[in-house]
């Protein structure tokens, strides 16, 4: 009896795998895979912000519009980083298979996707914003690598197969000597993306630092939140702060090689180590962060106990020339935020924090010095990895987000936030609770108010207020009858300005209008 074959008839030749096209996939799979691994091993022996991988994401987040910026924070939250590279790895995945695919008989498809790819990686490197010669060094081995790897597993899964000896007939290759060869070549991309990754995440960080002893600090009230009734903790925890950043890899940077340099307009320039910024005045306080991507009703929004040296002594040891308007902030990364100098000088808590609830700042949150301003969102004033400051004007320096369409000023906006009932949420008909936040930093919240389907406004319970720099807390007992309800929260600030219900985008200010929850008593 004849053995069925497979009709392949119906598939375009472009696509048809035929007998090659398994092992040119996995050969161009593999060229890719050697390439980046390499890539990454090389730039954490050389230079950590040189990843060839990463810097194609840097570029990636460079190059993409507002728009789809903002939609990706709506949809992932702090999980935008996770998501490009993954949707990175997916379109890789997805080009290198076409790639293979397109090799059976030809090298030169494979090989334009790995040169390209090398190029590529070559130009986001060369555009960055902190390129440096030896940068150069990951993407050019990368690139080597790929093309090596790819004509050599190419040649392996092009020569004719054989289920006999290593050399018969001549030119043959085995199945599994090139299994093997695959094997191999996979084990050691994997070997050499994961050595890297450990070697650069190895580097000094915050466990190797020793805070200087805080200054006495108010106890937290009891009474700070309402975390019974569902409000979150007055003092969030480190590892549940919320983080909204440029950086796919956050630098590594120890405290011995980091310094500030303060410049400008200033009656001399100052350059500070991190024990001679210790060694400054203290303070620690309390101070909520908020991102401006934050939507009406959401969740980037964090409250810390910082502890840091105060900006209007660092920048008094420069000497603030007449005129000066603002500072530029840089990042050990690039990036850059505007800042002006009123909030920095006028007496409320703006520092250069080196300390998070009474552990050194978290890498991924600046270590291992950053900015923080109260009452400004953090893109114009929360500088992560701080290492530059320039004191100018406001017409010599135009920061990252203001050149993509966002504020100059960036205050932070009075708002309000329903956390329980959640929204769609079933709750028992008659007496039940509504509970959450509001913040107004810097200005201080004193009241907030609760309307249920389109009724009066109800003022709620407001929970101690240890600073009018950090949010606070609310509840508000209702009774319910059975059916569908519709929940609206407003706050009122210390000005006695009511938040305002016009519905606006994040971009270019804040986004505003109350936070509404739809919600079905039984």
């Amino acid at each position: 009896m004849a053995t069925p074959t497979a009709d392949r008839s119906s598939i375009p030749p472009a696509l048809d795998p035929g007998p090659r096209g398994g092992r040119t996939v996995l050969a161009a799979v593999l060229a890719v895979a050697a390439s980046i691994g390499l890539g990454e091993l090389v730039a954490a022996l050389v230079s950590p912000a040189a990843s060839p991988f990463l810097a194609v994401g840097q570029g990636a987040i460079r190059l993409t519009p507002e728009w789809l910026k903002e939609t990706a924070i709506a949809w992932f939250g702090t999980y935008d980083k996770v998501a490009l590279l993954v949707g990175m790895s997916v379109v890789i995945v997805a080009v290198t298979v076409l790639a293979g695919l397109a090799s059976r008989r030809d090298p030169r498809p494979g090989l334009v996707l790995v040169v390209g790819m090398g190029l590529l990686a070559l130009l986001a490197t060369v555009t960055g914003p902190t390129f440096a010669p030896f940068d150069l060094v990951p993407p050019v081995v990368a690139l080597l690598v790929g093309v090596v790897v790819w004509r050599w597993l190419h040649g392996l899964a092009v020569a004719p197969a054989t289920e006999g000896g290593e050399t018969s007939p001549a030119g043959a290759v085995t199945r599994k000597r090139f299994l093997t060869t695959a094997g191999v070549t996979a084990v050691g991309a994997l070997a050499a993306g994961t050595v890297g990754r450990l070697v650069n995440d190895s580097a000094a960080g915050p466990a190797s630092v020793t805070l200087p002893p805080a200054p006495a600090a108010a106890p937290v009230p009891v009474d700070a939140d309402f975390v019974a009734d569902g409000t979150p903790p007055w003092l969030t925890p480190a590892a549940d702060f919320y983080r909204i950043d440029t950086a796919l890899s956050v630098p590594r940077i120890s405290t011995g090689d980091w310094s500030l340099k303060v410049h400008g307009m200033v009656d001399r320039e100052v350059t500070l180590s991190f024990d001679q910024l210790r060694s400054m005045r203290l303070i620690e306080a309390p101070v909520t962060l908020t991102c401006v991507s934050n939507e009406v009703g959401g969740t980037l929004i964090s409250n810390g106990r910082w502890l840091g040296v105060p900006m209007r002594d660092v920048l008094a040891l420069a000497g603030v020339r007449p005129g000066a308007e603002q500072i530029a902030s840089t990042s050990a990364d690039g990036w850059n935020a505007n800042t002006p100098l009123g909030p920095l000088t006028d007496g409320r808590n703006a520092m250069l924090a080196i300390g998070l609830d009474g552990a050194p700042l978290p890498v991924e949150h600046g270590f291992p010095v950053r900015m923080v301003v109260p009452g400004l969102y953090g893109y114009v004033s929360a500088t992560k990895w701080i290492t530059d400051i320039e004191v100018t004007t406001f017409d010599a320096f135009t920061s990252y987000w203001e050149q993509r369409g966002w504020g100059k000023f960036g205050p932070v906006k009075t708002s309000s936030r329903i956390d329980v009932p959640r929204d769609g949420a079933t709750v028992p008909a008659g007496r039940t609770v509504a509970a959450g936040v509001a913040w107004a930093q810097h200005t201080g919240i004193t009241g907030v108010e609760l309307s249920v389907d389109g009724g009066p406004w109800q003022p709620a319970q407001l929970a101690a207020e240890p600073s009018v720099d950090s949010w606070r807390m609310w509840r508000l007992p209702l009774t319910l009858a059975p059916g569908a309800h519709q929940l609206r929260v407003r706050a009122v600030d210390r000005t006695g300005a009511v938040q305002t219900g016009v519905e606006a985008l994040s971009i270019p200010d804040g986004a505003t209008g109350w936070h509404t929850v739809a919600v079905t008593a039984v």
